[in-house]
């Protein structure tokens, strides 16, 4: 479980690349190796990965063919800047949302507009999901808690607003127009729009 909270943005310092695997090392501060163990989860740009190794404080995890098909994780190479968090502790103070690592799939920028302390970033939804997303709810984008700014169904477009902490602490800062972002959406209301479609499915099919 994690919180959509960002505590570090972090280069990759190496992938290794199979056919449907890859393996790639990032470096981490003192404060996200405190008591990390082999097996314990970290999300990486919102995607929860198992660390495989730990050697000193360069730390590695793999990619299988289904992570890298849904994600931004297939594009990354040495120097890529990712989002990371580590799993939530039990105690944990939820500062943004509950979130669970398991991305829906990517959403392209399609426009970026910055002005003074403020920036706003517009993307392409597919509408698969999109259905799970509203207006001031919660959105995961690269396994940050962000709240929908600006929702356009007919375009399948969705915007955020970025304050300067955010942009400071993550990599939404490097993003420009036509690059991919991971979407996790919001697991209630998933849940909530997925039973109220079943039920009027049901209830549809009874009356033919």
């Amino acid at each position: 479980m994690y919180t959509g909270i960002v505590q570090a943005c972090l280069p990759i310092v190496e992938v290794k690349k199979k056919t449907g695997l890859y393996t790639f090392y990032l470096e981490f501060p003192p404060e996200l190796l405190l008591d990390l163990e082999t097996g314990a989860s970290v999300a990486v740009n919102g995607v929860c990965f198992t660390v495989t190794s730990i050697q000193g404080n360069r730390v590695s995890f793999d990619a299988i063919a289904e992570t890298l098909a849904l994600s931004n994780i297939s594009e990354i190479k040495t120097g890529t800047m990712v989002n990371i968090e580590r799993s939530a502790r039990q105690d944990a103070e939820i500062g943004g949302h509950i979130l669970s690592g398991h991305v829906v799939g990517t959403a392209d920028v399609t426009q970026v507009e910055v002005s003074e302390n403020n920036r706003r970033l517009t993307f392409s939804a597919n509408p698969d999901w999109l259905k799970f997303v509203f207006e001031k709810g919660f959105l995961a984008v690269n396994g940050c808690s962000l709240t929908v700014a600006l929702l356009d169904r007919e375009k399948s477009e969705f915007a955020i607003n970025l304050i300067p902490e955010t942009l400071e602490r993550t990599n939404f800062r490097l993003l420009e127009v036509g690059d991919e972002v991971n979407i996790e959406v919001e697991s209630q209301t998933q849940v909530i729009v997925e039973t109220v479609e079943r039920i009027m499915a049901e209830r549809y099919d009874a009356r033919l």
